[in-house]
């Protein structure tokens, strides 16, 4: 991988994370709240999406390696 492809890469987990983080607290507000288990669920799903693709990515950068 190329080193402008790696930052690239890197902003954007960095940026994936931070997403992933008000989700997280988004989530818990709801919760106290007592807002709608279906919005929560919702929450949920896109926050489960958003932690996929930070895997993905994370595995674009970190190589695989079997010893």
């Amino acid at each position: 991988m190329a080193d402008q492809e790696e930052a690239d890469t890197r902003l954007q987990l960095a940026r994936l994370r931070q997403e992933h983080e008000d989700y997280d607290a988004a989530i818990n507000a709801m919760i106290t709240v007592g807002c709608d288990a279906l919005r929560i669920q919702r929450m949920k799903k896109k926050k489960l999406a958003i932690k996929d693709r930070l895997t993905s990515l994370e595995d674009q950068i970190i190589p695989d390696i079997i010893a």
